[in-house]
């Protein structure tokens, strides 16, 4: 499904899972788009999700931040008549589930942020302690802006195109730990490898880099819905310390730290658990 926002831009949207079920809307990890893993389909969720601005089939919205990704979920819920829904957000799609609990409270009625970065700029947080080699020099690129980091990025996804599935692994070998690297096989290793082909260039990577070492544009203070912070203790692409942080600084946030987990690992088997604890907190009972 394409949608058009109120500026001109697109909006590819997928809508899966249980068409009567609870609707749940996800944001995709760094790089990545709106497919949805097969495994994340159960009964009882309507899983909508959505390629974000840049990537895939949603046309780029340069220079936006973190907080923009609210007005394209609100175009979607519009288009979608869902007056309320949950929202999670995995890896880099962490804060932008972050932002519509902040600024959609009229719509959002709960959500989870899942291996999610940390603003940038959050106190007494050492943002790059504790990862990867590989997210190390992406993010001080970054940090000199797109002419810097544009180029890396442009690197890394040929290889990762180029290589498939084995290629990609030899791409983030710095960022694999010994849970993560189990898990990047099979079916796992295919969607996110599929999802990497799919964005279609580093439009969105780029952009996504960019917001998340900027000002994210909303105060995780006015966060008033229930949110679930989950992590792995394992990784080494976020390091579990943002999670702490976050817990601390989001009101009454449920904060939830396995020690045995890495990054991927959440991706493989954390989401039914995610999509339990989003359905105990809708708060009045009805569907849709």
């Amino acid at each position: 499904m394409i949608l058009e926002t109120p500026d001109g831009r697109t909006l590819q949207v997928e809508d899966a899972g249980d068409p009567q079920g609870v609707p749940v809307v996800v944001h995709h990890g760094t790089p990545g788009v709106g497919a949805l893993y097969t495994p994340w389909l159960g009964h009882g969720i309507r899983l909508i999700a959505f390629d974000r601005a840049g990537y895939g089939r949603s046309m780029r919205d340069r220079g936006r931040d973190i907080a923009a990704v609210a007005a394209d979920v609100r175009v979607i819920a519009d288009a979608l008549a869902l007056e309320s829904f949950a929202t999670w957000g995995i890896s880099g799609g962490g804060p932008h589930a972050l932002a519509c609990a902040a600024l959609l409270p009229d719509r959002v009625f709960a959500a989870a942020a899942v291996a999610s970065p940390a603003p940038y700029e959050a106190d007494g947080l050492d943002w790059l302690a504790g990862g990867g080699e590989m997210n190390v020099v992406e993010f001080n690129a970054a940090l000199q802006g797109e002419t810097s980091v544009r180029p890396l990025l442009e690197q890394w996804h040929g290889a990762m195109n180029a290589g498939g599935a084995e290629g990609m692994r030899d791409e983030m070998a710095s960022l694999l730990g010994a849970a993560d690297l189990a898990a990047l096989d099979g079916g796992l290793a295919e969607y996110l490898h599929e999802s990497v082909v799919a964005t279609g260039g580093v439009d969105g990577w780029l952009d996504d880099d960019l917001a998340f070492v900027a000002p994210w544009g909303f105060g995780l203070e006015t966060i008033s819905v229930p949110v679930l912070v989950r992590h792995g203790e394992q990784d080494q692409f976020v390091a579990a310390d943002h999670s702490r942080w976050l817990g601390e600084h989001i009101p009454g946030a449920d904060v939830r730290i396995t020690p045995d987990d890495g990054h991927l690992t959440l991706y493989e088997h954390a989401i039914p658990e995610i999509h339990a604890w989003l359905l105990e907190h809708r708060s009045d009972g009805s569907r849709g």
